[in-house]
């Protein structure tokens, strides 16, 4: 294998490795997010909602920006977590962060749609039996929201592989240790004779890309089917 090749399928695994992490990060509270979304009802829920969905409409550079102020060496956060050897600046675990960060409200909005459209009797039902939340939450609801995850999952993990901006804003474009599919094509176009591997680099993220979405729609409409059923 050429170092050409060798480059390709490093990049190739560390954007996987980064897409496959921000999504496992961000799952835990996006499904706790939805559920308060979709069930509570609280003074500043608006503001909640506002502040989740706020990195669909932010210019992703802001946001990478603004996790560069709270967790860069001299950040509020970063300076507290270094003595700990924890950092995020310039290492892919803050590409993690930051694709987690611009996926979390796709992965909330898609676990709330579901949370929403099922029946909570079948919750009450379990209840009236005797159940504990946690046993009705664990028994009841997940496994039919299930689909719901399975698809924010999957939208969540196609929008960390083509994550840009953030990225690079927050952890540059170090070859080998934050440089992901996105990053790699720019840096292949500013090169003379760049062009070739850039293409390349883009068929692979686009296939990659589609067959997520297409995971996502198939796991949609499963759902779906599933919960017309009587």
């Amino acid at each position: 294998m050429d170092a050409a090749g060798a480059d390709t399928w490093g990049i190739i695994g560390l954007s996987l490795k980064v897409a496959f992490w921000s999504v496992a990060a961000s799952l835990p509270p996006a499904v706790a997010v939805a559920w308060v979304l979709a069930r509570a009802r609280f003074p500043g829920k608006v503001v909640l909602d506002a502040v989740v969905h706020l990195p669909l409409v932010l210019p992703p550079v802001v946001v990478g920006f603004g996790l560069l102020l709270l967790l860069g060496r001299n950040g509020p956060l970063g300076s507290l977590l270094a003595p700990l050897g924890i950092t995020f600046a310039f290492k892919w675990t803050g590409a993690a962060l930051a694709a987690a960060v611009m996926g979390f409200p796709l992965l909330v909005r898609a676990v709330r749609l579901s949370l929403e459209s099922m029946d909570v009797r079948l919750e009450s039902a379990a209840r009236t039996l005797g159940a504990g939340r946690w046993r009705v939450f664990l028994t009841v609801t997940l496994p039919i929201i299930l689909p719901g995850i399975a698809t924010g999952m999957l939208l969540s993990f196609a929008r960390s592989l083509g994550e840009f901006g953030a990225t690079i804003t927050f952890v540059s474009n170090i070859p080998g240790e934050t440089q992901t599919l996105p990053l790699a094509i720019y840096g292949f176009t500013q090169v003379p004779g760049g062009e070739a591997e850039a293409l390349r680099l883009s068929a692979v993220s686009v296939a990659i890309s589609l067959v997520a979405l297409a995971a996502s729609e198939w796991l949609a409409r499963r759902g779906h089917g599933a919960g017309a059923r009587p």
